[in-house]
């Protein structure tokens, strides 16, 4: 064997002495500290995306998943606004009108506190019908907006043809509308929130028998909890629900 043949071995053996020294601990190290990335597969990355559905129901009409109906009406800022408007977001659902002396107020003021909560995320939105769109124009519904402290750019307090709206509102939603000589203000209505998901769908949390309880109370605030017959306030359930389908 040839000198030079033993100065490659040597130089050889040197490199590979040099690498153990240098290299070997700092593995040793990444292992010991868990700083191995394993299965870095596309599936992997595909699963972080996969979004995940909450527990709360959807709900069905004969069966089928009930979707809010298409809707178009004018905002307090005189711009159409349709259903397709809300695509992509969630929001809860109101109908009211701004003269109302006893139930509207407190739900108004209730979904200023939902609408504070929730003021960051930009993919929440409310969306309140009034029912007196003959008084309720879009100068009335700016002023009232204005008066409770509406911000939320995604919140449309919406006016347009009356037999529309009482529709939508008693076949759409199921929240019961009409006008009521003898009723306060001239007219009655739910006191309940329809929540809505990003694509559309009416949800809401189940009750202890496994029901879903469809609607979310609103008149009975957090800082209440209870009214004066006893029953228990829904805006804190409500809340809870609207970050699950924020999630989603």
């Amino acid at each position: 064997m040839s000198k030079k043949t033993n100065y490659s071995y040597i130089g050889i053996a040197f490199i590979i002495l040099v690498f153990g020294i240098i290299f070997i601990p700092k593995i040793v190290d990444r292992i010991s500290n868990k700083d191995i990335i394993r299965n870095e597969s596309r599936s992997d990355f595909a699963d972080d995306k996969k979004s995940t559905v909450s527990d709360l129901a959807f709900i069905e009409i004969n069966g089928e998943p009930k979707k809010v109906p298409a809707f178009s009406f004018t905002n307090q800022e005189g711009k159409t606004i349709t259903n397709k408007d809300y695509e992509g977001k969630v929001y809860v659902i109101e109908f009211f009108f701004t003269t109302c002396p006893t139930i509207c107020p407190r739900m108004n003021a209730n979904l200023i506190q939902i609408q504070n909560t929730f003021k960051d995320f930009n993919d929440f939105g409310v969306a309140s019908f009034t029912i007196n769109p003959d008084y309720d124009t879009p100068e009335i519904l700016k002023a009232y907006a204005n008066k409770y402290g509406v911000t939320n750019p995604n919140w449309h307090l919406m006016t347009g043809n009356k037999e529309t709206i009482y529709k939508l509102s008693n076949e759409g939603f199921n929240l019961y509308t009409a006008e009521e000589a003898d009723a306060a203000g001239g007219f009655e209505h739910s006191g309940n929130f329809a929540l809505i998901d990003k694509n559309g769908y009416i949800r809401s949390r189940k009750d202890n028998f496994g029901n879903p309880i469809i609607y979310y109370r609103g008149i009975i605030s957090e800082v209440e909890q209870v009214d004066d017959d006893g029953v228990e306030e829904e805006i804190s359930i409500l809340k809870e629900d609207i970050k699950k389908l924020l999630n989603e």
